[in-house]
């Protein structure tokens, strides 16, 4: 080739190159790091990355593996159709990818169950939830599955709420036990009402039910927003955490986006010997195929480096 038709073509396609971010982003991450395996295993949630994988879950899902995700998670798995959930246990089967958490609910508002109150009608919906949930993690080999308690009931002392919440507890975990899955309680930060808000709290409530089918979901978003001094409540009540779940605060977006130094958090964790599902159970700070690739950069950027 002429060394003019060279230069030529050359600078066409760096002019290209300028006047595509979303290439110019795509084209950073083809790095060493690109598609190898993440350290510590963060789990992604259906829509994280439909701009590369597209609208199917199934694709996004292979889609996420060739970037080196090993684990999704899906609250909303048990209103999905048998066949799908069928399809997404097959799919992570054969990518040799983890199932992280479901939701244990028939509907939408699971955060409405209010077992506080220790109303019947409310136990039965949780043991008749339980019994679903079991078939739906045998269709997609999900372990763990999350279960709020609900509001709190302001008609009733605190002591009598949560003898009341762990006796119901107690009954899910007559059927999950068997089962082998593991429902994992989670404090919220969302509203002023629910009744499960502190690591500690949630501590003490997994002592009382007394089953390795009852343990805590650490949410280091809601944690942060509610009692902060992450790393030393981990350890505190590191004995009953099964499971981890990220987000930036403020904002509830990726690592980097907010107050949260989640170099060092990652690194508490993962020196105390954690090798669990980390849910990534937040948005993308930015949209489109630019704040996907920014997204993974982010994990990129804060996952533990083995051996460091």
């Amino acid at each position: 080739m002429e060394r003019r038709k060279f230069m030529q073509q050359s600078l066409l396609a760096g002019a290209s190159l300028a006047a595509s971010p979303t290439l110019m982003a795509s084209c950073s991450q083809n790095t060493a790091e690109a598609g190898k395996t993440f350290t510590m295993d963060f789990a992604f949630h259906d829509n994280m990355f439909k701009n590369h994988g597209g609208n199917d879950f199934i694709d996004q899902i292979k889609w996420a593996h060739d970037q080196g995700f090993r684990s999704i998670e899906d609250n909303g798995m048990m209103a999905r159709p048998v066949e799908m959930q069928e399809k997404i246990g097959n799919t992570l089967a054969k990518l040799g990818m983890r199932m992280g958490v479901f939701v244990i609910t028939t509907d939408n508002w699971h955060w409405k169950t209010t077992l506080t109150t220790g109303k019947e009608e409310w136990v039965s919906k949780m043991e008749k939830d339980c019994r679903t949930a079991v078939e739906v993690a045998k269709r997609c080999n999900a372990k763990w599955v999350t279960v709020v308690p609900g509001n709190y009931e302001r008609s009733l002392p605190i002591e009598t709420q949560t003898a009341n919440v762990v006796s119901a507890l107690r009954k899910a975990a007559d059927i999950l036990e068997p089962a082998g899955l593991i429902m994992v309680l989670e404090p919220l930060s969302d509203n002023e009402d629910l009744f499960l808000r502190l690591s500690g709290q949630t501590f003490n409530i997994c002592k009382a039910v007394n089953s390795p089918s009852c343990k805590i979901l650490y949410d280091i978003y809601h944690m942060q927003r509610n009692e902060g001094n992450l790393m030393a409540n981990i350890d505190k009540y590191w004995e009953e955490i099964s499971y981890i779940q990220i987000g930036d605060n403020p904002g509830r977006k990726e690592p980097g986006t907010g107050e949260i130094n989640y170099t060092n958090v990652f690194k508490h964790i993962y020196n105390k010997g954690y090798r669990g599902v980390m849910g990534m159970e937040h948005g993308n700070a930015m949209p489109g195929k630019e704040g996907e690739i920014a997204l993974i950069k982010a994990y990129r950027e804060v996952d533990v480096k083995a051996g460091a």
